[in-house]
């Protein structure tokens, strides 16, 4: 029987692994090809998907540190992580103690609280910074109770092997160790409600949104380096009105009038920065 174009494995193969194959964590699972990708099948015959797969190879035998100060929350994560197949190297309660575990044992994986003793401020995170630093080729997953954008923004923006999520997606027990596996593997994962704080972030530092549409549409003629006529013609108004709407941008980009600086040039340099 073939499903998806690809062959089930027979009742003598399942639970055996193909001679010069490489084989995965667990017990009877094996690997095989598939329109070239490899497919992971455990002793059931069941397909794995490619994004689960890599996730289980992350986790094959990682080593992980755990740092929060909040006990059971740490000693519920590594009895979770075990069960599913990672190694818990060792556990901390605050940075200086997660930096000498990590130190000692140089896992695959650190787990950090962003807030840890003793002021409860970006402690997880300045630890999360020297570990990249001298350890560059551990994955680090920062827990947070809350979106903080500019701390997650400096954690993402080290590369690869990289994970911010909120501390309540750690209740969806299966997505989260299959976060956990692909960031070991290397890969980087963003909780979904940073991706919604950034987006109206962006959006809120925008200096043009004070702009009408009309507005817009002149300044991006200004920056193609029309004249007023020009844009008159373009836009099929009076001359008349296009200075109108110069005169309210400028206003509305706070950009007073100057005996130095050419107030039009500012205007579109504050364009060209937004795009």
């Amino acid at each position: 029987m073939r499903t998806g174009g690809c062959r089930r494995p027979g009742p003598g193969q399942r639970g055996k692994r193909p001679r010069g194959a490489a084989g995965t964590a667990g017990s009877g699972d094996v690997r095989r090809a598939c329109h070239g990708r490899v497919l992971v099948t455990d002793n059931r015959g069941v397909a794995t998907p490619p994004e689960t797969a890599e996730a289980a190879a992350g986790r094959a035998g990682s080593r992980v540190v755990l740092a929060d100060d909040d006990v059971l929350l740490r000693e519920g994560l590594a009895s979770l992580l075990e069960r599913s197949g990672f190694e818990v190297a060792g556990q901390a309660g605050n940075g200086p103690e997660l930096l000498a575990l990590v130190r000692s044992v140089r896992p695959e994986v650190a787990i950090i609280d962003i807030r840890m003793p003793p002021g409860h401020a970006t402690e997880g995170l300045q630890a999360a910074r020297v570990i990249r630093a001298e350890l560059p080729g551990t994955a680090i997953i920062v827990l947070s109770a809350h979106v903080e954008v500019e701390e997650a923004m400096e954690l993402l923006a080290g590369g690869q092997g990289t994970g911010y999520l909120l501390k309540s997606r750690v209740t969806d027990v299966a997505q989260f160790i299959e976060t956990v596996g692909r960031i070991a593997a290397g890969g980087s994962v963003v909780d979904p409600s940073l991706v919604q704080e950034l987006i109206r972030a962006r959006r809120r530092r925008d200096p043009l949104d004070v702009l009408s549409p009309r507005e817009r549409e002149v300044l991006a003629l200004m920056a193609e380096g029309a004249s007023n006529a020009g844009i008159a013609r373009r836009i099929f108004v009076t001359e008349g009105t296009v200075e109108k709407h110069v005169r309210s941008i400028l206003t509305k980009l706070d950009l007073p009038e100057s005996e130095t600086e050419h107030r039009r040039v500012l205007a579109v340099l504050r364009f060209l920065e937004t795009r």
